[in-house]
C-alpha cells in the first residue's frame, strides 16, 4: 500500500501564530536529530493519533497545551490527504478530525474546524488499504481476535517507539498488550498474502455450508427420533386395526413400510366392516401379556445401567474429595516444614529457645508425614480416559433403554385400553370409523416427519458442498504458503544482518509469528532474542526485521501495510546518557556534546547505511522516519539519508514563539 508521510502539521492554539509544518521527502530516509526534550518521541504519537489511535499518547503539557489540531499530509495513490485531529483536553480521545483531499497539497489551511470524525477516517484508511471486510471467524460481524483485519492492525508495522527499537522481549509495536498480541497473531497471515480476501471467502462460505449441514442434520435427527417414536403408535395401531378385524392377523412378522401399506389400505376401503370376536381379543390379551414381559426385562437392564451409572459418578466425586482432603492435610501439614526451618543446634523450639526431645521427635514424625502426604499429592489421580469413554458409553445406554422402555410402554397403555374397549362395544360400527379417521391422521403426520426425501437430500448436498470446499482450501496449502512467506522475510533479514552491528551475522534467523520474536539458528543452539545479550545485537536484529518485512510487502502485488517505518532513538544501545543529558552552561543550554567513540559512531553510520540502502533499493517505495540524539556527523553524507534543521539551542517542535499564554 502506498502511504507516505509528507509532511507533520501543529496548529496553534493562539490564532496569530501560522501553523508549524515539518516536511518530509518521499522514499527516502528522513532524520530529526537534536537535544532530549525537544519533542522528537512526540512524532510517533502524533501520527498514530491522525491516524486513527484509540488513545491520544502525544506527550501532555508544553505539546498539548500549546496545540490546539495535530495533523499529518499522507501522500498515496489516490493524491494527497490532510488528516487532522483536535487535542483532546482532558479525555483520552477525540472524533473531532478534519479531512483535506487534492492531488497535491500545498497550502495548509490557517485554521480548520471539524468535517468529519474518527470512525470515518478508518473507514477511509481500510478502503485505501484494500482490507477485506470479511472477519477471520468466517462472518462480518466483529467477534473479538476473529474480527476483521482494521487499518489500526497495521500500526504494529510501521512504528518502532523508544521502548520498542531495541527490546529484547517486545519486537512489533503495541505487542506487549495482550490485546495487540493476539490480534496481530490472527493477522499475520493475512498481511504475508497467505490467506488473501478470496481465501477468506472461500472459509466464510465453507463455516456457512457446515453451520447449515450441522442445523439440517439436527433437524433430520430430530425427524427420525419423532418417526421412531412414531413406530410404536404404529405397532398399537396395526394391533387396533387386528382387533376390529379390519386386517388379517399377518403369518409373519411385518416390516415398518409393509405395516403402513396395509394401513393404507385400510383408510382407501369404502365398505368398512367389523370383525372383533373373542379370537381377536384373545390376540390382543396374548400381546399385551408379552408385552408385560419385555416391560419387565427392559426394566431390569435400565435399573442396572442405572446403579453402574450411579457407580461411576460416585467414583468420579471420590476422587476430588480425595485430592480435595490431601490439599487440606497439606495444608495443616506445612508448619511443620516451617518450625524444622528455625530449628537449629543451639535451641530445639524456634518460639522459646529450649531443648526439648519430645519436641524435635514430633517435629519429625510431622515433617515426616508431610513429605508423604506431598508425596502422595504429587502422584496423578486423574481417572484414565477409558473412564470417560466408559461413562459416556454407558449414559447413551442408557438414554437407549430408557426410550425402548417408554415405547413399550405406550403400546402396552394403547393395547390395553383397546381392549376393555373392544368387549365393551364389540359391534359398535362408530369405533372403526373413529380409527379410520386418526389413522389417516397419523399416516400423514409419518409421510411428513418419517419420509421426508427433501431434508435427506439437501443434507447430501451440503454435505458435498463442504467436502469440495474443504478440499478447495487443502489445494491452497496455507501452511506452505506460510512457510515460504517467512522464509523469504528470514533471507532478506540475513542479507541485512552482515552490514549491521550483530555479534553472530552469519548465523541464520526466523521470525516466529506465534511467538511474536525473532529466533537465532546457531551451531549449537537455536536462541529467542530475549535469549540474547547486548543492545547493539536487539537493535540490529529489531532493524534487519523490520527492514525485511517492508522488502516482503513490497513485493506483493496488493499488499496492505503502509510504505513506511517510523524509528525513535535507535542509537541509544550506544550512547543513551551523554546525548540524552546534557549539561547545561550558565544561560541553561545545552552544551556542545563531548566526543563519541569512534566504534559507537560507526555501529550507528552502519544502521543508517543499511536503512539508505533499503530506502534505495526499494526505488521510492518505502519511507523512513528516524528519530535520533545522533547529530548530523554520524549520519551525514549517506546516499538515501536527509535530515531536518537539527533540533537545538531552542529550536524544537513546538516553536519557542508559541509558549506565551492563550
Amino acid at each position: 500500500m502506498y502511504l507516505q508521510i509528507r509532511e507533520i502539521v501543529l496548529w496553534p492554539r493562539n490564532p496569530s501564530f501560522e501553523p508549524r509544518r515539518l516536511q518530509f521527502e518521499l522514499g527516502k530516509v528522513n532524520v530529526i536529530s537534536g537535544a532530549s526534550r525537544t519533542g522528537k518521541s512526540a512524532v510517533i504519537p502524533i501520527i498514530d493519533y491522525c491516524l486513527g489511535a484509540g488513545t491520544c499518547s502525544i506527550p501532555v503539557k508544553t505539546i498539548r497545551k500549546y496545540c490546539e489540531w495535530f495533523g499529518i499530509v499522507v501522500a498515496t495513490a489516490q493524491g494527497d490527504k490532510l488528516l487532522a485531529r483536535r487535542e483532546p483536553g482532558a479525555q483520552r480521545s477525540t472524533d473531532d478530525m478534519y479531512l483535506l483531499e487534492a492531488e497535491r497539497i500545498k497550502d495548509i489551511p490557517h485554521r480548520i474546524a471539524k468535517n468529519i470524525n474518527a470512525d470515518a477516517v478508518k473507514r477511509l484508511l481500510d478502503e485505501l488499504a484494500g482490507l477485506s471486510k470479511l472477519d477471520f471467524s468466517g462472518g462480518s460481524e466483529s467477534t473479538g481476535f476473529d474480527s476483521r483485519p482494521s487499518f489500526r492492525d497495521l500500526a504494529a508495522f510501521t512504528f518502532q517507539p523508544q521502548n520498542v527499537v531495541a527490546n529484547p522481549d517486545v519486537l512489533f509495536f503495541k505487542a506487549n498488550t495482550y490485546e495487540h498480541r493476539e490480534k496481530l497473531r490472527k493477522i499475520f497471515p493475512y498481511v504475508l498474502g497467505v490467506v488473501t480476501p478470496a481465501l477468506m471467502a472461500k472459509q466464510f462460505e465453507l463455516g456457512r455450508a457446515r453451520q447449515e449441514l450441522r442445523r439440517k442434520e439436527r433437524e433430520l435427527r430430530d425427524a427420525q427420533e419423532v418417526s421412531a417414536r412414531w413406530l410404536a403408535n404404529l405397532k398399537a395401531k396395526f394391533s387396533e386395526a387386528q382387533e376390529l378385524g379390519l386386517i388379517p392377523k399377518p403369518e409373519q412378522e411385518l416390516s415398518r413400510g409393509q405395516m403402513i401399506e396395509r394401513l393404507e389400505e385400510v383408510v382407501a376401503r369404502t365398505d368398512l366392516t367389523l370383525s372383533v370376536s373373542s379370537s381377536t381379543i384373545s390376540n390382543a390379551l396374548r400381546e399385551l401379556s408379552d408385552l408385560e414381559v419385555e416391560e419387565r426385562d427392559v426394566s431390569r437392564d435400565l435399573t442396572t445401567l442405572r446403579h453402574r451409572l450411579g457407580e461411576m459418578n460416585r467414583m468420579r466425586g471420590g476422587v476430588d474429595q480425595y485430592q480435595a482432603a490431601l490439599v487440606l492435610q497439606r495444608g495443616r501439614l506445612q508448619l511443620s516444614s516451617w518450625l524444622v526451618s528455625h530449628t537449629d543446634d543451639k535451641a530445639d523450639c524456634p518460639m522459646c529457645g529450649s531443648h526439648t526431645d519430645s519436641a524435635t521427635r514430633k517435629l519429625a514424625v510431622l515433617s515426616e508425614r508431610l513429605q508423604e502426604v506431598e508425596a502422595e499429592a504429587s502422584v496423578d489421580k486423574e481417572l484414565p480416559a477409558a473412564f470417560d469413554r466408559e461413562l459416556q458409553r454407558v449414559t447413551a445406554e442408557v438414554e437407549q433403554v430408557t426410550e425402548r422402555l417408554r415405547s413399550v410402554q405406550i403400546r402396552k397403555r394403547a393395547l390395553s385400553g383397546r381392549s376393555a374397549e373392544a368387549r365393551q362395544r364389540q359391534f359398535a360400527a362408530q369405533r372403526a370409523e373413529r380409527f379410520v379417521g386418526n389413522l389417516e391422521s397419523a399416516l400423514d403426520l409419518h409421510r411428513r416427519l418419517g419420509s421426508d426425501r427433501e431434508l435427506v437430500e439437501e443434507v447430501v448436498r451440503l454435505r458435498e458442498r463442504a467436502q469440495r470446499l474443504d478440499a478447495e482450501l487443502r489445494e491452497q496449502d496455507i501452511e506452505a504458503r506460510k512457510r515460504r512467506a517467512l522464509r523469504a522475510i528470514s533471507n532478506n533479514a540475513g542479507r541485512l544482518l552482515p552490514h549491521l552491528d550483530v555479534e553472530s551475522p552469519n548465523d541464520p534467523i526466523s521470525l516466529e509469528i506465534n511467538d511474536l520474536t525473532i529466533k537465532v539458528h546457531g551451531q549449537e543452539r537455536d536462541d529467542y532474542l530475549s535469549e540474547i545479550g547486548s543492545g547493539s545485537n536487539w537493535l540490529s536484529y529489531h532493524l534487519a526485521v523490520l527492514l525485511a518485512l517492508h522488502q516482503f510487502f513490497l513485493s506483493q502485488r496488493r499488499g496492505p501495510i503502509p510504505a513506511f517505518l517510523v524509528l525513535d532513538q535507535p542509537s541509544q544501545v550506544y550512547f543513551p546518557k551523554r546525548i540524552a543529558a546534557l549539561p547545561k552552561d550558565e544561560d541553561g543550554e545545552d552544551v556542545e556534546e563531548p566526543q563519541l567513540r569512534d566504534e559507537d559512531v560507526n555501529a550507528v553510520r552502519k544502521a543508517f547505511e543499511v536503512m539508505g540502502r533499503v530506502t534505495r533499493e526499494a526505488a521510492g517505495g518505502l519511507q523512513l522516519i528516524v528519530l535520533d540524539h545522533a547529530s548530523h556527523d554520524v549520519w551525514g553524507d549517506i546516499d538515501g539519508v536527509v535530515g531536518l534543521t537539527e533540533w537545538r539551542n531552542g529550536d524544537k517542535l513546538v516553536p519557542m514563539t508559541w509558549l506565551t499564554d492563550v
